[in-house]
């Protein structure tokens, strides 16, 4: 199996290019700082993912990996916040993207705790 077939990453990289998308619109005195962060704390959930899994082999390194992944994800919802506050988003769009990082981090924190799930010895 691939790490793009795991159920958390294909929703972190589906969420990451939401992000890209609905932070287009946010204004240009926010390109070095809130579109950048987000953009890239969402981003950073996916390739932890895919390093997590790829060190399955050794289940400190993957747990380490994942830890950092869910995070990442935390930060998102963070700067999701500060979108929201600023109103650069709506209400609605807030819940529909925060309610996905909820899902992801349930998805990683399942990873976390049953590494045996996922190949690690």
């Amino acid at each position: 199996m691939d790490f793009k077939e795991l159920l958390a990453f294909q929703k972190a990289f589906s969420l990451a290019m939401e992000i890209y998308e609905v932070s287009k619109s946010f204004p240009k005195e926010e390109k070095y700082s809130l579109t950048d962060q987000i953009r890239r704390s969402s981003r950073s959930v996916c390739a932890n993912i895919a390093e997590a899994y790829r060190k399955r082999r050794y289940v400190n390194h993957f747990i380490s990996k994942l830890t950092d992944s869910d995070g990442e994800n935390s930060e998102t919802s963070v700067w999701l916040e500060f979108a929201l506050q600023c109103e650069y988003i709506s209400n609605d769009e807030f819940k529909k993207l925060n309610d996905k990082t909820i899902e992801i981090g349930k998805l990683t924190n399942y990873m976390i705790n049953n590494p045996g799930k996922f190949g690690c010895n």
